[in-house]
């Protein structure tokens, strides 16, 4: 079968972008107006995954755009390949170089007229299958540009492989906080980035006044600045707090009647920045300061830092905290020598072991919100990264129909995320995940029925950089990621 000296697979490449055309023009009809909402959501997701499959084949063009020296042939130099399809396929200059960075990471490699694996393979693997989207691949290549080479071949092999299972359950946005985990234990002694490095770097300046007398501000924090910086502003920077502009709000949260912060938070109007201004200028005022911040959801403004017995003993690793952050834990010992201890014990699912309330009480105390802040880190809906500092306590079962104040019916939502749940299709619910599920013990939410039909429960877990990574060091082992190219 040929047409105009082309081989039969030509044709077949013709005919089947003739077919996807097609079925484009389909797709631009009315078709999608006749589905139910569950048809719907369900083509949805299936057309997403197409177009994800379909951005791999744009690292095989550039590969074939390179391999038959199509620039050179137009008079450009062989690098040129980015101007090469700015020009073919009218592109803008941005997209023509992302899409040769693309293919540099994650398309086919030429080496002694023999094709390989791609940089990435694993990434790439996972991005034909249609499991994750451009904006993935993309986080995932800066994230390994940033591990530096002097990293073993196999550390760097794992490190993309947790990245690319991690990006097949996560968002692009989240991938970051599971990037800057690696980095964490592909240098627990601060042998790639030292303490030394991070001390050199620490600043804060200030520039000249301007004529309206502002003055800007630049900072580069230590872990541990961030760390004690950070529950000052989870405490005054939160909405309707030290605003100056309103004469109603409250400068400090110990004994603050909750419907009067409520009414001044819907009275603010000012950005993050301007509150975490303010906040500041609060705490710097002489009748404030650390000893005058009273509590906040429950517990006293403290910096808030968990680590794991293992890291405590061999002295290396990072610590998380109730912000979100991770502070090396050479640091986070000199806090600790300061501190207070906590100790949680939790049982092998992760989940802290029974802390119940003696007496019937709604509200939870401050050993269970100390509990929750170690065990979940954050709000537990799937895909939020809001952390603890920002949660309420939630009860699983509802208090109101006999749900006890136990550590077991407890979880952390976030007040956006506590707001969705309630009963029926429409709304979110959150279950205990059974004894038998891959995450038995922890919280699950289950999406209404637009999300997603089948309603299966799902847990959160951004919040567990380390969990998450050990899960797919399992399918590294067992060597269980898709074959690059399956037939």
């Amino acid at each position: 079968m040929t047409r105009g000296g082309e081989t039969f697979e030509s044709v077949t490449i013709a005919e089947a972008i003739a077919a996807m055309s097609k079925a484009t023009d389909t797709l631009l009809g009315d078709c999608l107006d006749s589905l139910s909402d569950q048809d719907f959501v369900a083509a949805m997701q299936e057309w997403e995954t197409a177009k994800r499959r379909m951005a791999a084949v744009d690292h095989l063009v550039v590969g074939q755009v390179k391999a038959r020296n199509l620039p050179e042939k137009a008079g450009w130099r062989a690098q040129h390949t980015a101007k090469y399809l700015q020009q073919t396929l009218r592109l803008s200059n941005g997209e023509a170089r992302a899409r040769v960075g693309a293919a540099e990471w994650f398309g086919p490699r030429q080496e002694a007229g023999q094709i390989l694996e791609p940089e990435l393979a694993w990434t790439a693997a996972v991005q034909e299958q249609g499991l994750i989207s451009s904006d993935h691949t993309r986080t995932i290549g800066k994230i390994m540009a940033r591990i530096p080479a002097k990293v073993d071949p196999v550390q760097r092999f794992r490190a993309e492989a947790h990245l690319a299972v991690a990006a097949t359950t996560l968002t692009p946005d989240q991938l970051p906080t599971i990037g800057d985990r690696i980095l964490g234990y592909l240098d627990p002694d601060g042998t790639l980035l030292s303490e030394a490095d991070r001390m050199a770097r620490r600043g804060v300046s200030f520039g000249k006044p301007g004529v309206d007398g502002m003055s800007p501000m630049t900072a580069l924090l230590t872990p541990m600045a961030r760390a004690l910086l950070d529950p000052i502003f989870a405490d005054l920077a939160q909405p309707g707090m030290c605003n100056p502009e309103d004469p109603e709000s409250p400068w400090r949260a110990e004994g603050i009647d909750l419907e009067t912060l409520k009414a001044a938070a819907r009275r603010d109007n000012r950005s993050a920045a301007q509150r975490q201004h303010d906040a500041l200028v609060a705490f710097l005022r002489p009748e404030m300061g650390p000893a005058n911040l009273g509590q906040h959801r429950g517990l006293p403004v403290s910096t808030i830092i968990t680590m794991s017995l293992a890291e405590v003993e061999a002295a290396a690793g990072v610590a998380t905290t109730a912000t979100g952050g991770t502070v090396p834990l050479e640091e986070a010992l000199v806090l600790a020598q300061q501190a207070k201890p906590y100790l949680a014990i939790f049982d092998h699912h992760g989940r802290p072991l029974h802390l119940g309330h003696t007496k019937k009480h709604r509200l939870a105390n401050s050993a269970q919100r100390m509990a929750l802040i170690a065990a979940e880190r954050g709000c537990t809906r799937p895909g939020c990264n809001a952390p603890a500092t920002l949660c309420a306590v939630h009860h699983v079962t509802d208090f109101a129909k006999g749900g006890p104040t136990d550590i077991e019916n407890l979880t952390l939502a976030c007040d956006s995320c506590h707001s969705l749940i309630g009963e029926g299709p429409t709304k979110w619910q959150t279950v205990v995940m059974p004894t038998d599920s891959e995450h038995a013990g922890r919280i699950g939410w289950i999406a209404p029925t637009s999300i997603d039909p089948t309603r299966t429960p799902q847990v959160n877990e951004i919040h567990h950089a380390g969990e998450l990574m050990a899960a797919s060091l399992t399918k590294i082992r067992e060597r269980s990621r898709p074959r690059w190219r399956a037939a």
